[in-house]
């Protein structure tokens, strides 16, 4: 396992949209190791592929709440309800923080990394985080969507 670099704003990888993954297999699961080994070295909740510069479908989560550990690989959004207005900051925008507006309740389809669909409903922080990383893979940042700076 491995920590690897976290690429900032504005760099160009950010805003470039991840492809499926395919493979299911041992590189797969190497990069899956390494990005929980990133996200927990950094602080962080969720990591997505494309923030370690891999234009894969592939998302990393841990609330640090028991049984809010998830990897979502290939992960669609199909189901949510509600809104809220959530605090955010991202690894890739260090330093930023702000108001976003998410869903209450979201489930999420994905595979794990041995390419078994399966899906997970979520409510609050672990919602937002799935929500957060999944826009990754379609080249978008939660700056995107702020409705209002936090002053740190």
């Amino acid at each position: 396992m491995a920590i690897r670099l976290i690429r900032k704003e504005p760099d160009e990888v950010l805003r470039k949209t991840s492809r499926e993954v395919t493979a299911f297999d041992d590189r797969l699961a190497q990069l899956l190791d390494d990005m929980y080994d990133t996200m927990y070295d950094a602080g962080g909740v969720g990591l997505a592929a494309v923030q370690v510069g891999i234009l894969k479908r592939a998302v990393v989560v841990d609330t640090r709440e028991e049984g809010e550990r998830y990897e979502l690989v290939n992960p669609k959004l199909v189901y949510k309800k509600g809104e809220r207005e959530v605090t955010e900051g991202c690894l890739s925008v260090p330093g930023v923080s702000g108001y976003v507006k998410r869903p209450e309740k979201v489930i999420v389809r994905a595979q794990d990394r041995t390419g078994e669909t399966f899906e997970v409903e979520a409510t609050g922080l672990l919602a937002q985080a799935f929500c957060h990383e999944i826009e990754h893979l379609d080249g978008g940042l939660f700056i995107d969507k702020v409705t209002e700076y936090i002053d740190d």
